[in-house]
Parts: C-alpha cells; sequence; structure tokens
C-alpha cells in the first residue's frame, strides 16, 4: 500500500517544528539566500521582509517543507485571519519530474514516494521545470536537484516522516494513503458541520492524485497551489507520439504527391492526339 502524508491546515499553527526536524534529520544547510555576512564577518538574517512572518518564503534544495503564512488581514482588521500550511514534495502518482527526467535519476519508491537517486542526478533541471508545484530544486553545491524524500530512510525501517513526528498538534500525519483519506473525509465532514463551508480536500484528483494531500480552510490558489495541475507527460509518450505524428503526416504528404501526380497524368493524357488507324 502506498505511503503519504495527509496535512490539516485547520489545526496548523505555524510553529515551523516540521522545518526545523525536516532540517535536522537530512542534514539540510541554511539557505544561503537567507544569510549574509556583515562587515563583521558575523553570519546575519537577511530574509524578513516585513511583510510576513514568513521566513523561508518557498521550497528549495535546502529548505525541503516550508510553512506557509497566509495573513488574510484587511485594513479594518476586522473579520480578518490567519491561515497555515505545511508544504512540501506531493509524491504524485503521476509525478511531472519523474515523467521528463532524461537520465532516469528519478525513481517512484514501491511505498510510493518519488526519489531523485542524487548519484544518477546529472542535474539538467528538467525536473525543475516539470513540477507544476515548483518542488524540485538544483543545488549549486552537489550539482543536483534536490527535494523531499518522504523520508526515504526512516519509512523503510518503520518510522514515520520527521516532520510528522515533530508535529504537536497533529496537522502532518504520516501512514497508508487509504487510511488518511478516511480521516480527511471525517474530518471535512466535521468542519463543514460546523459552518465552515470553504473547507475542501486538495490532493484526490490533482494531477491524478497526491500521496501528500491537504484539508485547506480556502480556495487552492489562497495557499499558492494551482487548482488544476498540469502534469508533463513523459518523455517517453512524447517522443512515441511524435513518431506517430510525423508518420502521419509523411503518409498524408505521400498520398497527395501520389493523388497529384495521377491528376497530371489523367490531363495530359486527354491533351495529346488521337492517332487513328490507316
Amino acid at each position: 500500500m502506498a505511503k503519504g502524508m495527509f496535512v490539516d491546515a485547520s489545526i496548523c499553527t505555524g510553529c515551523k517544528a516540521c522545518q526545523v526536524a525536516c532540517k535536522e534529520w537530512n542534514g539540510l544547510a541554511p539557505e544561503p539566500a537567507h544569510f549574509r555576512s556583515d562587515a563583521e564577518t558575523r553570519i546575519v538574517a537577511n530574509n524578513f521582509t516585513g511583510n510576513s512572518y514568513d521566513n523561508t518564503g518557498t521550497l528549495s534544495a535546502t529548505d525541503w517543507r516550508h510553512v506557509r503564512f497566509i495573513e488574510q488581514i484587511n485594513q479594518q482588521r476586522k473579520g480578518s485571519r490567519w491561515l497555515f500550511s505545511s508544504d512540501s514534495c506531493k509524491h504524485c502518482t503521476d509525478a511531472g519530474c519523474l515523467n521528463v527526467c532524461p537520465v532516469k535519476a528519478i525513481e517512484r519508491d514501491p511505498l510510493g514516494n518519488v526519489v531523485i537517486r542524487q548519484d544518477r542526478c546529472k542535474g539538467v533541471k528538467a525536473c525543475n521545470k516539470g513540477c507544476p508545484y515548483g518542488v524540485s530544486k538544483y543545488s549549486a553545491v552537489s550539482n543536483t536537484s534536490r527535494k523531499c524524500t518522504l523520508c526515504d530512510d526512516r519509512i523503510h525501517n518503520g518510522l514515520g516522516t520527521a516532520c510528522a513526528k515533530a508535529c504537536p498538534t497533529g496537522s502532518i500525519r504520516f501512514g497508508e494513503v487509504s487510511e488518511l483519506k478516511k480521516i480527511a473525509d471525517a474530518r471535512l465532514a466535521q468542519l463543514q458541520e460546523l459552518g465552515q463551508k470553504k473547507a475542501n480536500i486538495y490532493g484526490y484528483t490533482q494531477a491524478k492524485g497526491l500521496n501528500v494531500f491537504y484539508l485547506l480552510m480556502d480556495k487552492p490558489s489562497v495557499y499558492g497551489l494551482p487548482d488544476n495541475p498540469v502534469v508533463p507527460q513523459r518523455t517517453q509518450d512524447v517522443a512515441s507520439s511524435g513518431s506517430t505524428i510525423m508518420n502521419a503526416m509523411a503518409f498524408g504528404l505521400a498520398a497527395l504527391v501520389s493523388f497529384r501526380e495521377r491528376g497530371s497524368r489523367k490531363k495530359l493524357s486527354e491533351k495529346e492526339p488521337k492517332v487513328s488507324g490507316g
């Protein structure tokens, strides 16, 4: 059975414990763009925009998990709210990154997670463009693309993901996808019964289904997620369909040429003088 995670954004508090746990377990270095050295050669954080408490902003080659802060605050300060959601690789059942990798460095593990094999990756960055969620990112340090592995080493040893283990509210749950969906459906029904009509599940149908799916409190676009993600076809499928199209075009062109030649011959035969016998 496929393993995955259910992220319940309705009970995420934005504590970022999952971000820290992910970095610690996977040995991920700080993101270089987030720090600078001052005149005294001290390392200083420079990624605070003043517009949000979101201090990472996006996923990267060294930030495999990102807690989204969506601050819905109007000028009157009435009816305002904060939304949070812990984001990562979705481990899609139809993974765009896997589909477009020309060197077959990306594999789907028997447990359902999608992994970039670092020993095979050539850093061509095709997966960076192929992912509709912008998850995989190129690292200039390793010269490879990198992303969340769904804690590949942990789950093969009977452990859950580091982020789910660290989450204090249970917003992130790890387990079998089929069982997690039952929990998600029950939670959605509960919220809608309480009047949260905007609550919805994201990931059941998007990209043919995600092994990491979400319960959101507003439209997917509010959380920076595409409503209808477009997943690139497999490279071999594109090549095959391209070959089929080219063959069809060649056949059609040949038929057209043949038709015109037959028409020309017919016109010539009609113009030739008839020779009477004698």
